[in-house]
């Protein structure tokens, strides 16, 4: 019997683990193996009421291996920590089988009291690098948690949960299927939600935009030829390049504002710092480019005391592309 558990436990590393090469590589060279052997002799103790000797060989295998297993833990077959220098799984924590965990993990307790305080983990469920889970939450069988997560909540079976704190982002992790987990290409809800956001955000100031000019009187008529002029702004604006990244300073982000009334144009720009080099060249560029259209008469370009952000971009950039 133990030999056959031994042989499991290798088998799944091979399963789960594309750089394993040998049986004795494994053997020698898996700290997660090497835990979870310790764990079961460990537990053994624990189980016989030998609770110092139990702590002692499970404080033993965390000097040895950085992985922390409470011996009163209960673990299921074909159990696999990749790396796992971190992990940490509390006395009352639950494992079903085929269960697949990253370094960084924590199963934790939320409370003091000497009850049931740590989480219960389905079969199949995979944990990402570092993710935590707090408290007497229950883990369905097959979600998985994204890595960098803190649930501290029970997740559905087969929900993938991503973010601090964790929310259910979809049924299934986008790579589609499988024990793995994708963690680069995890979805985001958050994301998802700003851009619902930022569609309802342009179809609103779109229909304001119509509404303006379709005001009568004479100020709406003056309004409506500020408005034109402020497109006019607009794409003289595209032809500004931003010479460190090769992209106009519209689609770049940098111009949060244009406001065109009674010939004056004002620009409010986002710029990373105002104490960047090409502020002064891109406020230049931007003056030049407006003064030449035709019914303005002053430019005031304005730098915002707000950091731009590269990061910030980029979701900008993919969400106009899904929008």
């Amino acid at each position: 019997m133990v030999f056959q558990r031994i042989s499991e436990d290798i088998r799944t590393i091979f399963a789960k683990d594309p750089a394993a090469r040998s049986t004795l590589e494994v053997i020698l060279c898996y700290p997660g193996l090497h835990a979870l052997w310790a764990h079961r002799l460990a537990r053994f103790l624990w189980d016989h009421h030998f609770f110092l000797m139990g702590r002692l060989a499970s404080q033993t295998a965390r000097f040895l291996t950085g992985i922390e297993i409470h011996p009163g833990a209960t673990i299921g077959r074909r159990f696999f920590i990749d790396h796992g220098m971190g992990v940490v799984i509390g006395e009352t924590a639950e494992i079903g089988d085929d269960v697949l965990m990253y370094k960084g993990v924590v199963l934790g307790g939320t409370s003091l009291e000497k009850k049931k305080r740590h989480p219960t983990v389905g079969d199949g469920v995979v944990i990402g690098t570092d993710a935590t889970i707090l408290g007497p939450v229950a883990i369905g069988r097959g979600a998985k948690i994204g890595a960098g997560s803190v649930v501290v909540r029970s997740v559905p079976s087969g929900a993938t949960v991503v973010g601090v704190p964790g929310r259910i982002a979809g049924p299934e992790c986008p790579s589609g299927g499988g024990a793995g987990l994708d963690h680069g290409n995890l979805p985001d809800p958050m994301l998802r939600v700003v851009s619902r956001l930022l569609d309802r955000q342009n179809r609103l100031e779109e229909r304001l935009r119509m509404m303006e000019l379709s005001m009568p009187g004479p100020e709406a008529e003056k309004r409506k030829a500020d408005l034109v002029k402020e497109e006019a702004v607009r794409a003289a604006l595209r032809d500004i390049i931003d010479p460190e990244v090769g992209i106009d300073i519209i689609d770049l982000g940098l111009i949060k504002d244009v406001d065109v009334r009674d010939g004056t144009a004002e620009i409010n720009m986002v710029l990373t710092t105002q104490a960047c080099p090409l502020v002064g060249y891109l406020t230049d560029q931007v003056k030049r480019r407006i003064e030449g259209i035709e019914g303005i008469d002053m430019v005031n370009v304005v730098v915002l005391d707000e950091p731009w952000d590269w990061a910030r971009f980029v979701k900008q950039r993919d969400l106009l592309k899904e929008i």
